[in-house]
């Protein structure tokens, strides 16, 4: 079976930071693409940060570029996003997903195509 399974998520004050993890099962996560996305109260889900299969490369919605930083670690099937500075509007429901390759100028739009989503783990960040 197909999974990612999100964790790390909590409650932190503004300015601290968090670690999330997306651990894959049923599949190598190094032949897949995966994405961050999030989605608040209201809202429609946006792309955050994706991690492409090829190379490695990597990009960020404006946003968080400078706070936020993906990478994998394939020997544990894992991709992690690290979040510095985080900000109440960082607030959310944090997803990944998987795909062939990265959006880089349509990570929102990905969102549509990726797959394999895992439940989300929630992050809110507030004093």
């Amino acid at each position: 079976q197909v999974q990612l399974v999100e964790s790390g998520g909590g409650l932190v004050q503004p300015g601290g930071s968090l670690r999330l993890s997306c651990a894959a099962s049923g599949f190598t996560l190094d032949y897949y693409a995966i994405g961050w996305f999030r989605q608040a109260p209201g809202k429609e889900r946006e792309g955050v940060s994706c991690i492409s299969s090829s190379d490695g490369s990597t990009y960020y919605a404006d946003s968080v570029k400078g706070r936020f930083t993906i990478s994998r670690d394939n020997a544990k099937n894992t991709v992690y996003l690290q979040m510095n500075s985080l900000k109440p509007e960082d607030t959310a429901v944090y997803y990944c997903a998987s795909h062939s390759w990265c959006y880089p100028r349509g990570m929102d739009e990905s969102r549509n195509v990726f797959g394999s989503w895992g439940q989300g783990t929630q992050v809110t960040v507030s004093s």
